[in-house]
């Protein structure tokens, strides 16, 4: 298609020569190589002449390019040249064409779960978020809800959060929810957990779904060592701000719960140019103001009540020396609630200022609460579980939530975030397994080599096993990068990396022969109550003991609703979910979730899966537990 140039000149679009054809060229190919890796490998080199060769600063060429990044993305080709297809969309983010960026985008979003090549243009893909064009910050932010894993929380994260305080209040409810999905599952410790939520609370307060004010308050009362640090943060955001219901909400529930533990550690705040130390006489001051601000609704109001009921106990059991005064205005504040004309505020008024009567059963009733039940999350994750991170009050908690920095031997900086996910002994994954329960075997104690590397490691994997084939490396197409530029595009994360893994992997050996890439086998986990599961497992010859494993969801009988697919590995593995394509999966559809699975080679492939859905006819809810071990027997980890 490229030398056809000179031969019609009649057909020639903007100096390229029948552009129609060559786009209906492409998309034939596109069909011909689906599933077909003999014909995927014979069109590897065309497709990378078309790709490296087409100009790009013509409209008419970028139609072309976008149909073979196309093309290429669905046929089976190899790991470079789909670099090569990431690298045009990402060329395509710099276009000042708003279609071109929004395509690219679009089509970045499809591939960011499967190419962590993508996470290259991540720089690119956030200057998107401001972009004046609002399809184009819509897209750019789906885009970055997909590029956030361990690596670049922290990062990611603060951009996020820069965003929520100037984007438009159509993205904010979702916004926020993303952020706290995100905290929840690759948060490198509960210290930045909280300080993030804490942070989004005083950006859009407003904003925040019910779930996700409820866990945050669950993750404070799993985390006794930042109780009192979290009870003086909120309190100073919220006399900085009164207007944000979920801020005022936490505020009340936290520090009506652990007002003493933060009256205990003589917790302080900025009053202007001095620091002043927080009395129980400020806090219901503070409180007070509440109920008399016009933000205050009816929610408000009951929180409100009962969090001065239980600071009245509070005081006493702190020893402060104005207890007794404080307590007589509680009473006062409620007694003057006791003719209210909301029926819920009335009686909550009458009941605590009888109960205030009664000090043989006040203590008992207004007593600490028990924390929340540990459960999984929706991000099939339990946060609570993870490092507590840095205690200091005193400490800015800014640092903490934009990274704190440690030297290192050769002088570069490394974020505790990157030693705090590879330095416990058991990570967020086995920990979904603990609930499950033990696995019916155990498999030998992992050696700490065995650990996993970073998601910077993958995109390292996709030049790892990519020999190219002589066809492929004919005229017109682009050598492979060496390792060691790509090293440097990425910054100083392979140096984590590296840094963290004892042992390195020497490099695979370059051979003349192409990569063999068998056809990958399907097995069933799961088939009754009109949903079948099976699981396509997928190995990487660069990195032996990591496999990745497409789990396909199929339904029949009327469809199934609301699909909530977990799993778990025995502890000496790793495994990591994301999310699913589609919870609701109507008759003869088929839905996607992809996992990773890390462990020693040699080790058997050993899976304990809870499948809950509903009956999209019928609405019965189901809910099973199975054990998968359904590859072929002998078959490990080093031989998929």
């Amino acid at each position: 298609m490229s030398e056809a140039s000179s031969k019609s000149p009649e057909h020639d679009v903007g100096g390229i020569t029948d552009p129609f054809l060559q786009v209906k060229i492409l998309r034939l190919l596109r069909h011909l190589g689906e599933g077909d890796t003999e014909a995927s490998e014979a069109m590897n080199d065309i497709l990378a002449q078309v790709a490296t060769n087409t100009d790009s600063t013509k409209n008419v060429g970028n139609a072309i390019l976008y149909e073979t990044v196309l093309t290429i993305l669905e046929i089976e080709s190899d790991s470079g040249l789909r670099v090569l297809a990431i690298n045009i969309l990402g060329k395509f983010l710099g276009n000042r064409d708003n279609n071109i960026r929004y395509v690219a985008l679009n089509t970045l979003n499809k591939v960011a779960l499967s190419d962590n090549a993508v996470q290259r243009h991540r720089d690119v893909v956030l200057s998107c978020l401001s972009d004046g064009d609002i399809s184009i910050r819509r897209r750019a932010l789906e885009l970055s809800y997909a590029l956030i894993n361990d690596a670049n929380i922290r990062i990611m994260m603060r951009e996020l959060l820069a965003f929520l305080e100037v984007a438009d209040n159509d993205f904010k409810t979702g916004l926020t929810t993303q952020i706290s999905l995100a905290a929840e599952r690759f948060a490198p410790n509960r210290r930045w957990h909280i300080d993030t939520v804490l942070r989004m609370l005083s950006l859009a307060g407003n904003y925040v779904r019910e779930e996700v004010l409820a866990g945050f308050i669950r993750l404070v009362c799993h985390t006794a060592e930042l109780q009192a640090y979290t009870a003086q943060r909120l309190y100073q955001a919220l006399r900085e701000d009164i207007s944000q219901e979920s801020l005022t909400l936490a505020t009340v529930w936290i520090v009506g719960e652990f007002g003493d533990a933060m009256l205990q550690s003589g917790a302080s705040i900025d009053d202007g140019d001095q620091v002043k130390e927080i009395n129980p006489s400020d806090i219901v001051d503070l409180f007070q103001l509440v109920l008399d601000s016009p933000y205050a609704n009816t929610l408000i109001r009951q929180w409100t009540l009962m969090a001065l009921a239980k600071l009245a106990i509070r005081f006493a059991e702190a020893g402060t020396a104005s207890a007794s005064v404080q307590q007589e205005r509680i009473r006062e504040i409620l007694a003057g609630y006791s003719e209210a004309t909301e029926l819920e505020i009335q009686q909550r008024a009458v009941e605590f200022g009888q109960l205030f009567t009664k000090a043989d059963v006040i203590g008992g009733v207004l007593e600490h609460m028990p924390a929340p039940e540990l459960k999984a999350t929706i991000m099939g994750t339990v946060s609570e579980k993870r490092k507590v991170g840095s205690t200091r009050v005193d400490k800015d908690s800014l640092v903490d939530l934009m990274g704190d920095e440690m030297p290192s031997t050769n002088g570069s900086s490394t974020p505790t975030s990157a030693l705090d996910n590879f330095g416990s002994s058991q990570n967020t994954q086995d920990l979904l397994a603990d609930i499950f329960g033990s696995s019916t075997t155990d498999a030998p104690p992992v050696a700490p080599a065995a650990k996993p590397q970073n998601a910077m490691n993958d995109i390292m994997s996709l030049f790892g096993n990519s020999a190219m084939s002589p066809q492929s490396t004919g005229a017109g197409a682009s050598p492979q990068p060496p390792s060691h530029d790509l090293l440097a595009s990425l910054g100083t994360a392979p140096r984590q990396a590296i840094r963290i893994s004892p042992t390195p992997t020497p490099a695979p050996a370059v051979t003349s022969q192409p990569p063999q890439n068998p056809t990958l086998q399907s097995y069933t986990a799961y088939d009754k109550n009109g949903l079948k599961i099976t699981l396509t497992p997928k190995a990487n010859p660069a990195q032996p003991g990591m496999v990745q494993v497409l789990a396909r969801f199929m339904a029949s009988e009327g469809g199934v609703k609301n699909v909530n697919f977990q799993a778990a590995v025995p502890k000496t593995q790793q495994l990591q979910m994301l999310a699913m394509s589609n919870g609701d999966i109507p008759p003869g559809a088929t839905e996607t979730q992809q996992m990773r699975i890390i462990a020693p080679p040699g080790a058997q492939v050993r899976l304990r899966l809870r499948i809950s859905f509903s009956k999209a006819d019928s609405g019965e809810a189901v809910q099973e537990q199975v054990d998968f071990a359904g590859f072929p027997a002998g078959l490990t980890l080093g031989q998929l």
